[in-house]
């Protein structure tokens, strides 16, 4: 069972990085280039994201037992994420503004879409999948949230920060527009439904594409020298899983919601870790390098942490 998990885990991150490498030729090749990859980074953030989010609520039916787990689900997602953020807030607090929010964000956001959800299918089946879509739910909330306060709560953007800006954005609207339709079953037509689905399916292919133009202009060969990468994943991917799974089965949580909520708390840095740093002005070379590396490390430590939530 070790290593199915090991080889679902992996097989996940090499379909992402088949994708990658596209972007990274399209950069070399000057066909998509990473001026052009920041300019898409607004169309994934104000329009791609939103249906991604609007879309997990229309094509989960609604039921009493749905509900209560989704809502259960929900809430050790967000316990996770606040448990994420206070254990890295020790760290990265000396050094270049740019980049210190940089390892913060991938210390606190796991790919809960792309490395979350397929992995949750394939070790439980769409139940599991169905309680890991609420960590996507989750996801979107805090990083809309906390996520966008960590980016701009230093430097130029300090002085535009607003309360207003940290919950009028696209994640927390879309939620807001997506429960009521869950909720209340509403279910659109085709005409309407299908270019929903069409721009969410964008998603992960546009985000692993800015990806590989970032990794083209990166300069790898440090990579290994750097240390905060090591403790972004000693925090991300060992100490986190570790702490989330004793909360969870101290409050009682057992089963496929068990291994659900693991999976999520286990997943590497988050692809928006790329995404938040070009929007906001942060180094996206060390942003890149850091999702990279953690996504590769993952493979072995994400079986493990499965392996122990099955026990």
């Amino acid at each position: 069972m070790f290593f199915q998990n090991m080889a679902t885990a992996a097989e996940q991150v090499f379909i992402l990085y088949i994708i990658v490498a596209v972007g990274f030729l399209a950069d070399r090749l000057h066909i998509f280039s990473a001026k052009t990859a920041k300019a898409t980074t607004g169309l994934l953030f104000y329009t791609i994201t939103p249906c991604v989010i609007v879309r997990s609520f229309l094509t989960t039916e609604f039921t009493k037992e749905n509900a209560s787990g989704l809502a259960l689900s929900f809430l050790c997602n967000v316990g996770t994420f606040a448990v994420a953020s206070l254990i890295s807030a020790p760290f990265f607090r000396k050094g270049d503004i740019r980049v210190n929010p940089v390892y913060k964000f991938a210390s606190t956001y796991g790919n809960m879409g792309y490395m979350g959800l397929p992995l949750a299918e394939a070790v439980l089946g769409p139940e599991g999948a169905f309680y890991c879509s609420a960590g996507v739910i989750a996801f979107n909330v805090y990083s809309f949230t906390h996520g966008i306060w960590l980016m701009t709560k230093d430097g130029e953007e300090k002085q535009r920060f607003s309360l207003k800006r940290l919950f009028v954005n696209p994640g927390v609207i879309s939620v807001c527009v997506g429960l009521p339709l869950f909720l209340f079953s509403v279910s659109f037509p085709k005409i309407i439904m299908q270019p929903i689905n069409y721009m969410a399916s964008l998603n992960t292919p546009i985000a692993m594409l800015i990806l590989g133009t970032y990794i083209s202009n990166a300069s790898l060969k440090d990579v290994f020298k750097q240390k905060e990468l090591y403790l972004v994943i000693a925090l991300k991917l060992i100490l986190l899983p570790l702490i989330m799974f004793g909360v969870f089965r101290i409050a009682g949580i057992a089963g496929v919601l068990l291994t659900a909520c693991t999976i999520s708390a286990s997943a590497p840095s988050a692809n928006n870790t790329v995404m938040f740093a070009a929007k906001y002005d942060k180094d996206t070379s060390v942003a890149s390098k850091t999702v990279a590396f953690v996504s590769f490390v993952s493979v072995l430590t994400m079986p493990v942490m499965i392996a122990l939530s099955k026990m």
